[in-house]
């Protein structure tokens, strides 16, 4: 464990320290030799998928497709360490529970079914079939197919994918939440009524067209790491790339590529961002206003601004956009986005002069309450000069796990659309559930107020991943029966119903053997591309059991005769569940022959095509005033004595969700440390503090429930003024299950209205 220190990091984002943490994280796992033979077949036609982002692979066919953080992910899967039922013979189930979670992910791989013995207050091994049975009288003996949960990691294959939506609504019920309602259901919920599709309508060559990039609340050096090497590139023909960040974030300045050996033997590196703008946490929405104010201006002085084609043709609702945007104030627009004029102007000046734009975005827009309005106002920016549906140019929502994007592909949605529901009827003959299910916040209600019984999980953590998390510990803990799939102990299993079970499964690095031989399964990337992904390596033990096994058996025990799908037959042999995808899905036709070809294939995207698939059959302008109601606006005008900070929950560098791969976070300068808070100077001066003190972080909330996270170091940092960024899951306690993303759901994670007090080290 590295020693507790704050020391600016000097180097760019990859480079030799990447190489360092690589290494690192290798002789961590004690897998030197197996981890770097692992690595080579990451991201390949003939591998593995890596299990962390969705970022799309170049070709799928590099000679190395693998990042810093990637590595880290396959080694923590491939590790040489075992968290068999030894260690649980060891702890009591309250003993884990005091146990730190980068303890508990780091005993390594789970190798037997687990079920919780309240007598002794520690988990056993079970057999399978008596695992199934259990799960499966607890769902027979519901009232209502209502009362059970079913949430989906971002990590589920298409396979694996399909078979739970099928399961679960053939069992009676869309109570589908997911890691989407989380992260990116504001994209699609802005994305599909404006332009008919709710996926970024990009693809990977795209980045080698484009003129300038607008990257939205993103931090990729850390998140996406292998879309530096796009940026890069970019940078290096003469593309602009303006970020748009509340933190100076090392990977948006600059960054070494490992494989050039020319940059790395002279620890050289390349510029990343053109143009950086720190705005206020949650100000884009004013900033992306401010911009098409002055693009609206120049084509008033000028009249050769607008893509008027376009818009004739492909657009409806211009001219109540541009009312609009002329009414708002440049004073208003200052005072919200925390940029002056002349940087909002600067921004739109590069985007006039570029012939071909894209707009990335990732979780700093959509976890505000306001995120579906700034989306909406990030794909207006780009139809204003016809930057949708050519080359070089579109919109691409950067998605977080590997394959989100697929899961919701393959109807792991809580609001179906009828199509979907109307062909699982006319394919397999039983009626579907019609009702909307819940989605993740109002699955934890349900959970909380006793209106769900059974929770059941495929992958995820979800007693680490969601908000309030005192109360989502509540509502675990008020279920009669908690389920999860898992590769590797976390805090979900630790905080469980009055029943438990732990379903260790497969990796997306190991070999999946069924009875029709070895198996490969499919994921989608962020740009819609589906293609095979083979394990390479020997099970972390026998008795694992794949996902897509693990719901086809779990189906079979709990539908038994009543079911019209032959869930066992499907399981022996993958390509079986490929050609029922076909059925459902019209997109996936010929499935078993395309992703037979190396690099797989691309979805139909509408949008990318300039067809649109939305109720008038145009791409739609959306006007939105600059909100003012915001939980910090309101918490400021109920606090009178004490400074309203707007708090953003992150990522540190050596994590990914909720796994924590060690406890240092290289380009922010933080490390063998995770509660600290980090805040501007000036702030911290104002507050009659110093730098390095300790304090305790309180919610502002409307609702009379205390929220609190205490033991906090405060960290001096560029952010601008009035505002904070600490790590999650450490602060998800701040984040009340009533704060969401209007018209979305998502937790506002990103915009949390809290004060600071004194405090001391956290014990």
């Amino acid at each position: 464990m590295s020693e507790q220190k704050i020391e600016f990091y000097k180097g760019p984002a990859g480079g030799w320290g990447a190489l360092n943490s690589v290494k690192n994280a290798l002789l961590r796992q004690d897998i030197p030799l197996k981890g770097a033979k692992t690595l080579l077949s990451a991201n390949q036609p003939d591998g593995f998928d890596c299990p962390g982002c969705a970022w799309p692979d170049r070709h799928h066919a590099s000679t190395f497709e693998f990042c810093e953080n990637g590595v880290k992910a396959v080694a923590a899967e491939a590790t040489a360490r075992r968290a068999g039922p030894a260690l649980f013979a060891r702890h009591t189930v309250s003993e884990l529970a005091r146990q730190s979670d980068f303890w508990l992910e780091d005993q390594g791989r789970l190798t037997h079914p687990m079920v919780f013995d309240a007598a002794s207050d520690k988990y056993l091994p079970i057999m399978w079939d008596d695992a199934f049975a259990i799960i499966a009288r607890h769902l027979n003996a519901l009232p209502d197919p209502n009362q059970a949960i079913f949430y989906t990691s971002g990590r589920a294959s298409n396979e694996a994918a399909f078979l739970y939506q099928l399961f679960v609504r053939e069992f009676g019920t869309n109570n589908f939440p997911d890691c989407s309602n989380m992260c990116h259901e504001p994209s699609g919920s802005a994305m599909r009524p404006q332009i008919g599709v709710g996926k970024g309508t990009v693809e990977l060559v795209d980045f080698e067209r484009a003129d300038a990039i607008f990257i939205f609340g993103q931090n990729p050096g850390t998140n996406h790491p292998r879309m530096l090497g796009e940026l890069r590139e970019a940078h290096k023909r003469g593309a602009r790339i303006v970020s748009f960040n509340p933190l100076r974030e090392r990977g948006l300045e600059r960054f070494a590529d490992p494989q050039d050996k020319l940059e790395m033997a002279t620890f050289g590196s390349t510029p990343i961002s053109t143009h950086y703008f720190q705005l206020r946490v949650g100000g884009d929405l004013a900033a992306v206003e401010g911009m098409m104010k002055h693009v609206l201006e120049q084509e008033d002085a000028s009249g050769d601004v607008l893509d008027r084609v376009f818009i004739a043709e492909h657009t409806s609702g211009f001219e109540a956009l541009a009312h609009s945007l002329r009414d708002e104030s440049w004073q208003l627009l200052e005072e919200e986005s925390g940029l002056s004029e002349a940087q909002m102007r600067s921004a739109a000046d590069i985007y006039i002069g570029a012939k071909s734009v894209i707009a990335c975005w990732g979780m700093g827009i959509t976890q505000h309450v306001h995120s579906v309005a700034t989306i909406q106002m990030i794909v207006d920016l780009l139809m204003l000069r016809g930057n949708l549906g050519r080359p070089g140019a579109g919109a691409c929502p950067v998605r977080g796990h590997s394959n989100v994007q697929g899961d919701r592909t393959m109807g792991i949605w809580e609001k179906p659309p009828a199509a979907l529901l109307d062909k699982l009827k006319a394919v397999y003959g039983f009626e579907p559930p019609r009702e909307n299910g819940v989605d993740t916040v109002e699955a934890i209600a349900a959970m909380r107020d006793g209106d769900a019984k059974v929770f059941f999980a495929l992958g995820g953590n979800f007693a680490a991943a969601t908000p309030d998390t005192y109360e989502t510990w509540k509502a675990l803990q008020r279920c009669d029966l908690t389920v999860h799939v898992t590769t590797k102990l976390n805090r979900s299993h630790v905080v469980h119903g009055k029943e438990a079970l732990i379903l260790p499964c497969l990796g997306r690095t190991e070999i999946d053997m069924q009875a029709g031989g070895v198996q490969g399964v499919t994921v989608e990337d962020s740009m819609s591309m589906v293609h095979i992904s083979m394990g390479i390596n020997p099970p972390a033990s026998g008795h694992l059991l794949s996902e897509p096994a693990i719901v086809a058996r779990l189906a079979h025990a709990t539908l038994g005769e009543r079911s019209r799908v032959n869930w066992l037959q499907l399981v022996g042999n993958y390509a079986l569940i490929r050609d029922e995808i076909e059925k459902v899905f019209p997109d996936f036709a010929r499935f078993n022959e395309r992703v037979a070809v190396p690099g797989g294939f691309r979805l139909r995207n509408t949008a990318s095509e300039r067809v649109w698939t939305t109720a008038n059959g145009k791409a739609s302008f959306v006007a939105h005033a600059v909100p003012r109601d915001t939980p910090s606006h309101r918490a400021r005008e109920r606090v009178r004595d004490q400074v309203v900070f707007t708090l953003l929950t992150t990522r540190s560098h050596d994590q990914y969700n909720t796994t924590i791969y060690g406890m240092d976070d290289r380009y922010r300068g933080v490390f063998g440390q995770r509660r600290v808070v980090f805040i501007h100077a000036d702030d911290i001066r104002a507050l009659g503090m110093n730098d390095g003190d300790w304090i305790n972080i309180r919610t502002v909330w409307d609702d009379g429930q205390e929220r609190r996270a205490d033991g906090f170091k405060l960290v001096a940092y560029d952010i601008p003024r009035g505002n904070l960024a600490a790590y999650y899951p450490e602060t998800n306690p701040l984040v009340p299950l009533s704060a969401v993303a209007a018209n979305a759901g998502t937790p506002t994670s990103k915009s949390i209205p809290v004060v600071l007090e004194p405090g001391r080290a956290s014990v």
